[in-house]
């Protein structure tokens, strides 16, 4: 005579239809997601009020990223020194010094990079420096 143990059957559980299910969702994920490639530099700009000055000619762009990578004109430096910033913008200036320069910083990246690329652009002899800003949401 064989007796059926309840305790046995219970713990017998078919994982066949939760596992069919994740299967599902995964491939309805991954076909209904989009990827986006993009190439551009993501800079969080600081903001500013409305009435800063707004400037149309943008020659010569200095961007640095929220990990203090520096970028010449969307050229990324080999690294984040003095001597490699100089000599970067020594190759694109030549002799001219009279170059509108806008600053593009991150707004979280440490202060010293901005401080770092102000100094050089002033002991290169750049007069029109600037450094870009967002509107501010704040309403006063």
């Amino acid at each position: 005579m064989k007796f059926s143990n309840t305790e046995n059957d219970r713990r017998n559980l078919n994982l066949t239809p939760l596992i069919d299910v994740v299967f599902l969702l995964l491939i309805f994920f991954m076909v209904s997601t989009t990827f986006e490639k993009q190439s551009k530099l993501k800079i969080e700009l600081p903001q500013a009020t409305p009435d800063a000055q707004v400037t149309t000619q943008k020659d010569l762009t200095i961007s640095i990223s929220q990990n203090g990578s520096f970028y010449v004109n969307n050229n990324e430096l080999p690294n984040a020194q003095r001597q490699s910033l100089i000599n970067a913008l020594t190759k694109i200036v030549d002799s001219q010094r009279n170059i509108p320069v806008i600053i593009k910083a991150d707004a979280n990246v440490a202060h010293k990079h901005v401080v770092m690329a102000m100094d050089v652009l002033s002991s290169m002899g750049f007069e029109s420096i600037s450094i870009a800003t967002t509107q501010s949401t704040d309403s006063e």
